[in-house]
């Protein structure tokens, strides 16, 4: 699912393509969420993730946090 910006049509595949507005606000809340709970995924920030195994490692973390699928010891 992607907005009507026109650079998407050249590298994703056209049958795995939706353009609407209305099926990106999905996306465009976890994206929201990310980036307010993880430093390394805000802009203008020095914090980053310099391997992406770890940024994998922090996502998961978060959706297993907001599941509470957390099992505390």
């Amino acid at each position: 699912m992607t907005d009507y910006w026109q650079p998407y049509e050249s590298f994703v595949p056209a049958g795995q393509h939706t353009q609407s507005k209305a099926e990106t606000f999905t996306v465009e809340g976890y994206n929201s969420l990310f980036r307010h709970f993880l430093a390394r995924l805000r802009r203008k920030s020095k914090c980053y993730s310099k391997r992406q195994k770890m940024l994998g490692y922090s996502v998961r973390l978060l959706m297993a946090k907001r599941n509470n699928e957390l099992i505390y010891s």
